[in-house]
């Protein structure tokens, strides 16, 4: 198909494409461009968006054109995810390089360009290329529609808090370190709040976020996990956390103390600040939960909740108390907070279940090795290399994007439309691995029809060793439906399932040693990539790719890639 056959179609089918006449396009730009930072003492040129760090916040309501052109200035390719925007018959948009766009290369430029459906709520931009994540990243405030209020009391302020990592090394050397030595990466120097590592770390006083709250009044915090690679457990000292939102998506209210949040997540929560000044300061603090073999960033970043008040005090000499967080490996901690996640459920904010499956999968998750390239050395066990799998496939991404070759009938030695619907060698999964811990290697999709209920089992594997997997799904949110610890039971656990109010999301944990059950409709055509939000993991091969056919309506179709979609 020409560039003129594209622009005629793209004619044709605009209109279903067009935002409501309330609705406003919002445009913003995108400069990727080198930036020195300094923290931890240490300063390293890195790649930023618009020179910040963290990236410019994005703003909207539901229903809003969002119209983002990226201007590639550094040496790297480049391509941005909207983590959690469901991109609705948009997918030239999504960002995922070599799945739905080959990457922006140095001195192009491309306009992301799609528009907020049936969304509100926090979501976070990334990019999506290599380990660049850990600095071009930023958040996505997405309003409701206009004279549309929260389902709660509207709040003093609103208050975006992004963690992530600071490597004082530069990532693209760690992570490809770590590809060709097959072993793995060195992890980060400290964690951040807004950017900032904080008091606890050297050289980092000066470098803390500092939350200035007044008396009595009620804060929403949203919360965005943009580590590369760790679940945190957040916790802010002497206050009470209410927990509102998942994922951009509203839940039944609840109150903790702390909370736990899996890369690629985020949650809004409530907070309410004391009646009166309480003569002291308080840590919010974060740090990792851990559940796998290796080694991992074991510090703890934090951030200040400060009390304005009426007469002059000087902060420094009031006492200044810290939280008690979990300890790192409290699973039992991260089971009964996930379990009180339920969607609202609503008559204006349903959560609609599909209650009958037409398909149903059961996908092994988790770690397992390569043979070493001729003449190398690798640091994986028994000298091997790592390497991640899905049903034991470890997802090569092609040199051309995935979408493009689909759209335009290319398929052929780009992809396998063959992905397996079940592992090939079934095993006792949690229990002692397998004597072949080798993986497969291959660029598989599973294709799908438009508007197939799906059922889907995510199952942890021991082959190297017990994990937790934040795996994040794009182009769809998905029910929650159960989750358990050992391996799924397909005759008894269902019976257990939630078909009612469970949490709907686009990224959940596999639980170390357990699974987890999901269910989503296939309403949204194109190519959806599914990959574990640990960028080492994803980076290893635990990533796969969906294919969702057109339907047979106009608007079930999606619709040419735009005119300036970037070339490989």
């Amino acid at each position: 198909m020409g560039a003129i056959e594209i622009f005629l179609v793209s004619l044709m089918i605009a209109s279903c494409l067009l935002p409501s006449a309330s609705a406003a396009t919002r445009h913003y730009k995108f400069e990727i461009k080198m930036q020195n930072v300094t923290r931890l003492c240490h300063t390293k040129s890195m790649v930023t968006v618009n020179g910040q760090f963290p990236g410019p916040r994005i703003v909207a309501r539901e229903g809003d054109r969002l119209e983002i052109e990226v201007a590639n200035h550094v040496h790297n390719n480049i391509s941005i995810h909207w983590h959690g925007i469901r991109q609705v018959r948009s997918g030239w948009a999504d960002g995922p390089a070599y799945v739905t766009q080959c990457p922006i290369q140095t001195g192009q430029k491309y306009l992301y360009n799609f528009t907020i459906i049936g969304q509100r709520g926090t979501f976070w931009w990334h990019a999506h290329i290599s380990w660049l994540r850990s600095t071009l990243y930023g958040p996505i405030i997405i309003l409701p529609t206009k004279n549309t209020p929260y389902p709660f009391a509207k709040p003093y302020k609103e208050v975006p808090i992004i963690f992530g990592e600071w490597f004082n090394a530069d990532t693209e050397a760690i992570i490809s370190q770590a590809l060709q030595t097959g072993g793995g990466p060195n992890v980060s120097d400290a964690y951040t709040i807004n950017g900032l590592p904080g008091p606890l770390y050297n050289c980092s006083t000066k470098d803390t976020f500092k939350l200035k709250v007044k008396p009595g009044k009620t804060y929403l915090l949203r919360l965005i996990n943009a580590a590369l690679n760790d679940e945190l457990f957040f916790s802010i000292a002497n206050h009470t956390l209410q927990i509102i939102d998942a994922d951009g998506v509203y839940v039944k209210p609840f109150e903790t103390d702390t909370l736990v949040i899996t890369p690629g997540q985020t949650h809004n929560v409530l907070l309410k600040t004391k009646p009166h000044f309480p003569n002291a300061t308080f840590y919010m603090t974060a740090r990792p939960y851990v559940t796998g073999p290796g080694t991992f960033d074991n510090t703890t970043v934090a951030g200040i909740l400060e009390y304005e008040s009426k007469t002059k005090l000087h902060l420094k000499n009031l006492p200044l108390f810290k939280p008690l967080l979990p300890a790192l490996n409290d699973t039992n901690f991260v089971t009964n907070f996930t379990s009180r996640l339920r969607s609202l459920a609503s008559p204006q904010f349903p959560a609609n279940v599909p209650q009958n499956v037409d398909k149903r999968l059961f996908f092994t998750v988790g770690l397992g090795t390569s043979p070493c390239d001729q003449n190398k050395t690798c640091q994986g066990p028994n000298g091997t290399k790592f390497s991640a799998s899905v049903n034991n496939v470890s997802f090569i991404l092609p040199t051309t994007a995935l979408l493009q070759s689909h759209f335009f009938g290319q398929s052929k030695g780009v992809y396998k439309p063959d992905f397996p619907y079940s592992p090939l060698n079934w095993f006792n999964y949690t229990g002692n691995p397998p004597n072949n811990t080798i993986v497969h290697n291959d660029t598989k999709l599973m294709v799908l029809p438009f508007n197939t209920s799906v059922e889907l089992v995510l199952q942890d594997t021991s082959i190297i060793g017990l994990e937790s997997h934040p795996l994040h799904l794009h182009g769809f949110n998905f029910f929650v439906v159960g989750q358990g610890f050992g391996n799924f039971d397909p005759n008894k656990d269902p019976s257990n399932f939630n078909l009612v109010d469970p949490i709907e999301r686009n990224t959940v944990g596999v639980p170390s040693g357990g699974w987890v059950a999901i269910r989503f409709l296939t309403d949204n055509p194109g190519v959806w990539f599914m990959h574990c939000h640990l960028e080492v993991h994803t980076s290893w091969g635990l990533k796969m790719a969906w294919l969702v056919q057109d339907g047979k309506l106009p608007n079930q179709k999606l619709p040419p890639p735009p005119m300036d979609l970037p070339k490989c």
